[in-house]
C-alpha cells in the first residue's frame, strides 16, 4: 500500500511540473501542441508541418553568442527566469537560487545586480516577503524594476534606489492554507478563480502570474498566468482597471499566457504559451491581430525603434529556436538550436532586446544569460 501511495506521489508530481514549466508533451524539443503523451491531434499536427515548412523557407540568422561568467558574491546563478537591463546598462537577473526552508517549501528567488562589465554590484530584495518562486522582471521607462513573483502572487515595483514603492496582488499564507485545504476542504477558491477552472482571476488577486508590460501612460499589464489565463490592466498607481481573459483557445482566451511586452505604441503582445500564438491588443485591450507563426512562446522582447522608427519582436520557443518578426507579425527568420553549449538554447525563459542586433536571454535549464549579437548575413557570391 506504502508503495502505491508512494507511486501515486511521485506520477502526481511529474504531471504537476510538467504543468508548470515542463516543454509540453507530444512535441518534444519545440514546447507546445502535445496532448499529455497521447500525441498530437490532426489539427496540431497540420500546424505543426505548416510552422516547419515556413521555418524551411525562411532564412536563419548569423549569429554570434557569449555565455556570461555572473558571479554574485556568496552565491550562484540558477534557473535564470528574469533578465533586464536598465538605462545605466546594468543587468539584473531574477534566478530560481537560494534554499531557505524544506525542500518541498524552499524559497527559489533570488535578485541580483551586475554593471556593464559583468561586475556583480548588489542582492536586491533579499529575503523579501514577496520573494518565493521567481518568474520575470521588467524595467519601466523611469528605471524602476517591476518584479513577478509566481509563487508569491505577487507583483513588486522597485525603485531605482531599490525601495519598495507599490505591490500588486497578495501571497497565501499558511493559515490561509490550512483554513481552506485542510479545514474546509476547498479546491477550488473562489478569491482566486471565478468559477473551478475558468481561470478568469478576480480583479487585483493573482494565480501565478508571469509577467508585466505598460502603454504610455505608464499603466500596468499583467499576465496572469498558470492558474488564471488573464490579462490584468492597472493604472500606473496601482489601481485595477480590467482584465480579459479565460482558459480556452478562441480569440481573447488564452492557455498559459506566459510572457508579454508592448511597443512604442503602447499596444500589448501577450505570449499565448499553451495556444501556441501571440494576441496582440490595443491599451484598451481590444484586439488587433494574432501571430502564429512562432510555435510556443516563452519568452518575448521588442526592440526599441531604429532610426527609421521600427521596431522588431523576438520571441522563444521552449526547442531552442528564437524567432524574429516585424510588429505586423510577418516572419523575418530565426536562429538557435537546442542544447547546452554557447550559442545553444534550453528553455529560454525571459529576453531583453538591447536594439535589432542585440539580445540578453536567460535560461532556465542552462543557469546563465546569453548575450547574442546578430551578425551581417554573408554576402552572395554569385556573377554579378
Amino acid at each position: 500500500m506504502k508503495r502505491f501511495v508512494l507511486m501515486l506521489v511521485v506520477l502526481f508530481g511529474v504531471a504537476a511540473y510538467a504543468q508548470r514549466d515542463g516543454a509540453p508533451a507530444g512535441a518534444p524539443g519545440q514546447g507546445g501542441g502535445g496532448r499529455g503523451g497521447r500525441g498530437m491531434s490532426p489539427e496540431q499536427q497540420a500546424a505543426a508541418a505548416a510552422q516547419a515548412e515556413l521555418e524551411k523557407n525562411t532564412p536563419q540568422i548569423p549569429y554570434d553568442a557569449v555565455s556570461l561568467p555572473l558571479m554574485p558574491a556568496g552565491h550562484t546563478i540558477g534557473e535564470t527566469v528574469g533578465v533586464a537591463l536598465n538605462s545605466k546598462k546594468h543587468l539584473f537577473v531574477y534566478t530560481r537560487s537560494g534554499n531557505v526552508g524544506p525542500a518541498r517549501g524552499a524559497q527559489a528567488a533570488e535578485l541580483f545586480e551586475f554593471d556593464e562589465t559583468g561586475k556583480f554590484v548588489k542582492e536586491w530584495g533579499q529575503n523579501a516577503y514577496g520573494f518565493s518562486f521567481a518568474h520575470a522582471i521588467r524595467f519601466d521607462k523611469d528605471d524602476n524594476l517591476f518584479v513577478i513573483d509566481e509563487g508569491s502572487n505577487m507583483v513588486m515595483k522597485f525603485n531605482p534606489q531599490g525601495l519598495v514603492t507599490m505591490v500588486l496582488g497578495r501571497k497565501d499564507e499558511a493559515v490561509d492554507y490550512m483554513e481552506r485545504f485542510l479545514e474546509e476542504g476547498r479546491k477550488n477558491d473562489p478569491a482566486v478563480l471565478t468559477g473551478p477552472g475558468s481561470g478568469g482571476g478576480r480583479g487585483g488577486s493573482f494565480g501565478r502570474p508571469t509577467d508585466v508590460a505598460f502603454d504610455l501612460q505608464g499603466d500596468i499589464f499583467v499576465s496572469d498566468g498558470y492558474t488564471n489565463s488573464r490579462v490584468a490592466k492597472f493604472t500606473k498607481d496601482g489601481d485595477f482597471v480590467k482584465s480579459i481573459g479565460t482558459r480556452g483557445n478562441a480569440p481573447g482566451q488564452f492557455n498559459t499566457p506566459h510572457t508579454i511586452a508592448n511597443d512604442a505604441k503602447g499596444n500589448i503582445y501577450v505570449g499565448d504559451r499553451g495556444n501556441q500564438r501571440i494576441q496582440v491588443f490595443d491599451p484598451d485591450l481590444n484586439p488587433i491581430r494574432i501571430i502564429s507563426n512562432v510555435r510556443a512562446p516563452w519568452a518575448m522582447c521588442i526592440t526599441p525603434p531604429n532610426a527609421q522608427g521600427q521596431q522588431f519582436l523576438y520571441s522563444s520557443d521552449a526547442g531552442g529556436k528564437i524567432y524574429k518578426e516585424d510588429l505586423e507579425g510577418h516572419l523575418l527568420g530565426w536562429f538557435g538550436t537546442i542544447g547546452k553549449k554557447v550559442g545553444q538554447f534550453y528553455w529560454v525563459h525571459q529576453m531583453h532586446c538591447v536594439s535589432e542586433n542585440e539580445i540578453y536571454a536567460g535560461e532556465a535549464q542552462n543557469w546563465r544569460v546569453q548575450k547574442i549579437t546578430m551578425k551581417p548575413a554573408p554576402k552572395s557570391t554569385a556573377a554579378r
